[in-house]
């Protein structure tokens, strides 16, 4: 089998690299394949902040006044968000790529993966999902939504602007990260037999990354999961920490992209080295 090697005598790859998709893809709008998903993309982020919040609330109501060890716990609640992850990419992929995210959709965008229509439809798309999902918890837990919180994502107390803005960014790179390992196309040709790779270590991501920070913002990573929460549970502290889950999720996003596009794969290095070869007279 053919080795892809840097400036090695086998230049040949046993995998293929989709070229960059354009910028501006304004055909893709008279496509169903587009619309379809979207639709998965609202769905999957519905289902995914149904599940997430309605855990987080029932936990918060299962130990008020009651034994702080019972319920299903911080471990619980990281399941929760990485097991619907895992569940949620293996059924979407298919269809929209299994994003979910909007960090993870902006990650993507920077790598050329999406177009800009696509990008900006798909976080239209999650966050109205968001929205959607964290309605139904509000609809369905009434008595215990705004007691507990809402599900909604703060600075925990104690804990500066900066500690959250960079827990935030750190977290979000550890899955963009993730995302950009498992759906690299060198891997998916090496393992196309596993049909569950990519999803579980993306969902195994976003597990480890909410036991590591939940105690100091709840754990956001995901602008839309943070703005379907502020937007249901409408409250003051929610609204003045918004900005840190979309400023933190996007740059950690961005640094994952830059990371992987040319450090890992050397993107830097074949750009110098395509220039090199073709000299300007």
């Amino acid at each position: 089998m053919a080795k892809d090697t840097e400036g090695g005598s086998f230049s040949a790859k046993d995998y293929h690299d989709p070229p960059p998709a354009p910028l501006i893809d304004a055909a893709e709008l008279t496509k169903w394949s587009f619309y379809r998903a979207l639709i998965a993309e609202f769905i999957a982020t519905l289902l995914f902040l149904y599940i997430t919040v309605l855990t987080v609330i029932g936990y918060k109501s299962q130990v008020d006044g009651a034994d702080p060890c019972g319920g299903v716990g911080i471990l619980g609640i990281a399941w929760a968000f990485g097991g619907m992850i895992f569940v949620l990419v293996y059924c979407t992929a298919g269809i929209s790529g299994g994003h979910i995210n909007p960090a993870v959709t902006f990650g993507l965008f920077l790598a050329r993966k999406v177009s800009l229509i696509r990008a900006l439809m798909y976080m239209v798309a999650q966050c109205l999902g968001a929205i959607c999902g964290v309605g139904l918890v509000k609809a369905f837990h009434s008595a215990y939504y705004k007691r507990y919180g809402g599900g909604a994502n703060t600075l925990a107390d104690g804990f500066s602007t900066g500690v959250g803005l960079g827990a935030e960014i750190i977290g979000t790179f550890v899955l963009v990260y993730t995302v950009f390992s498992a759906t690299d196309p060198k891997r998916s040709a090496r393992d196309s037999h596993v049909p569950v790779l990519a999803p579980l270590p993306i969902g195994f991501a976003v597990f480890m990354v909410h036991l590591a920070t939940i105690p100091i913002t709840g754990t956001g990573i995901n602008p839309a999961r943070s703005l379907g929460a502020a937007v249901i549970f409408n409250d003051k502290k929610a609204w003045d920490d918004q900005w840190i889950f979309w400023v933190g999720p996007f740059i950690g996003a961005a640094i994952a992209a830059f990371y992987h596009q040319f450090i890992l794969r050397a993107g830097a290095i074949k750009a110098l080295g395509s220039f090199r070869s073709h000299p300007t007279n």
